[in-house]
């Protein structure tokens, strides 16, 4: 089942394994995730299940949102998220149902991490694409820090689209790939990744079992 869990990049730290090694980590807290409708092609021309995480106060939640997860009798949810699967994989799944990253990723050796970068404002193009610093010497003046020429002097006469530029530079979604599993806390919710993950500690991350 290619579920997708919501859960929060909580840092990095570093275990030992059984032979001795030490491998830095990243410990995510996944789920757990509440199912709050469901999707089918024949009325919404689509399969897919619409998941919940987090509390949030009644207080603070809109009369429409209450009105949706009560539907599905379950506490209002801070953040609603959509995974689309098979219809054989959304059968058993109704909404209520509680999913935990225990029951997810038992016995799963990689997943993939995605989450949003962090954003670094806008910065030039030796930051933002490694772009090498021309000489400091010898006549350069005002221009050590520069992408030299854009376009070219003919054909087709302008700067061609996606030039690397200076620009935002993160804050956009970002998927790792390939990450290996170290170790699975089930009871607490904790999943030990090899590896750094996108965003900043606290920031929301999805989590599925590796496509690779």
């Amino acid at each position: 089942m290619n579920l997708e869990l919501l859960g929060r990049k909580l840092g990095m730290t570093q275990i030992f394994t059984d032979a001795g090694e030490r491998v830095p980590v990243t410990v995510i807290a996944a789920g757990p995730c509440v199912v709050v409708q469901k999707k089918t092609a024949e009325r919404d021309g689509y399969c897919a299940v619409q998941f919940g995480f987090e509390e949030r106060k009644e207080k603070h939640t809109s009369k429409a949102a209450a009105g949706h997860v009560a539907a599905a009798g379950v506490s209002p949810k801070r953040f609603l998220y959509e995974v689309r699967l098979p219809a054989e994989d959304a059968e058993g799944l109704e909404p209520g149902q509680e999913v935990a990253c225990g029951a997810t990723f038992e016995g799963v050796a990689k997943v993939d991490v995605a989450g949003t970068s962090k954003g670094r404002g806008f910065t030039g193009v030796i930051k933002r694409w490694n772009f090498s610093m021309p000489k400091a010497t010898h006549g350069t003046h005002e221009h050590y820090r520069h992408a030299g020429a854009l376009g070219a002097g003919t054909y087709p006469g302008r700067i061609v689209k996606g030039k690397k530029m200076a620009g935002q530079h993160g804050n956009k979604r970002t998927t790792t790939l390939g990450l290996r599993v170290e170790r699975l806390d089930a009871e607490n919710g904790l999943i030990f990744v090899r590896g750094s993950v996108p965003g900043h500690n606290r920031g929301l991350v999805r989590v599925r079992a590796s496509t690779r």
